[in-house]
């Protein structure tokens, strides 16, 4: 029999209706507890995306993400994460290495990532490649955090429920909600985060998801090529969040000091090529691939 709880969703979908936050938060509970079929999990994710997914979905979805996850239990003050929707141009890994960066400089950095889904390299690709071991146990990301000032968390071993989605989406091959939702979801409850946007559509509605699911302060950022980071090629739409409102600005990496480059320059590549780049970033080699990460 058909899961009523996901037939009803499609329907109003289908008719052009917004869904409530608690109606989307049920039906992805009913997905990730494994009772919709995969046919009716594709139908939800074409129909919302065919719609256009709205602020309350978003966050009805991100709640319930963020409920199930296995949560790293550390003090959410100052918590920081750096994380991008993707789909951007291929750069190496810009907003790990500035999350390295700045738990150097003494931030407590909680860096959620996965695998490759648009690129040749994810974030867990190139800390794999760094020599870094990716696949550790919630209370082991929290003693990095609380030790080392930062932790990786692997998105697969924090959110094991979303298996039940994943060969609908290699199946389907295309844009989903959930492409939004891992920047929205960090298992360390950070509630603050510099988070790339490549679809400068939707940076408007990430912005506010995050101010519904309680973050402190963000900074949402588009570049004007496309790029999901602060981008040293022209410039970065920037949406900051603070105080439960919204402000928008510009930054241009001349105005910054910094000397503008295209984005062929920090091209990125397979994971053993982009370590390369980040260990010369992080040795302190002059050029754009060092600016491009301070800048972020």
């Amino acid at each position: 029999m058909p899961n009523e709880i996901l037939t009803r969703a499609i329907d109003e979908l289908c008719e052009g209706s917004h869904l409530t936050a608690d109606h989307t938060s049920a039906v992805l509970a009913e997905i990730m507890e494994g009772r919709g079929s995969e046919a009716q999990i594709a139908a939800f994710l074409i129909a919302l995306r065919a719609k256009g997914e709205t602020v309350p979905e978003l966050v009805g979805l991100a709640r319930t993400m963020r409920e199930l996850a296995a949560e790293v239990e550390v003090d959410p003050e100052g918590l920081v994460d750096t994380a991008g929707t993707g789909g951007g141009p291929a750069t190496y890994n810009v907003s790990t290495t500035a999350a390295l960066i700045a738990a150097g400089a003494g931030c407590r950095v909680a860096k959620h990532g996965n695998r490759s889904a648009t690129s040749k390299c994810g974030s867990a690709d190139l800390l794999e490649a760094l020599g870094v071991s990716i696949e550790l146990t919630p209370e082991q990301v929290a003693t990095c955090i609380d030790e080392l000032g930062f932790g990786f968390m692997f998105a697969p071993r924090h959110h094991a429920a979303t298996r039940h989605v994943v060969p609908v989406r290699k199946e389907l091959g295309v844009r989903t909600i959930f492409n939004l939702l891992g920047p929205l979801t960090n298992p360390a409850g950070a509630r603050r985060q510099l988070l790339g946007v490549a679809d400068r559509s939707y940076q408007e509605t990430i912005a506010e998801a995050l101010i519904g699911l309680g973050c402190e302060r963000a900074l949402v950022v588009s570049g004007d090529d496309g790029l999901d980071e602060l981008s040293l090629s022209g410039r970065t739409r920037v949406i900051e969040v603070s105080d439960g409102g919204t402000e928008e600005w510009f930054a241009d990496p001349a105005e910054l000091g910094l000397e503008p480059a295209p984005i062929e320059a920090v091209a990125g590549g397979e994971p053993d090529a982009n370590a390369a780049v980040v260990r010369g970033v992080l040795a302190g080699e002059a050029g754009p691939a060092l600016d491009l990460a301070l800048l972020n």
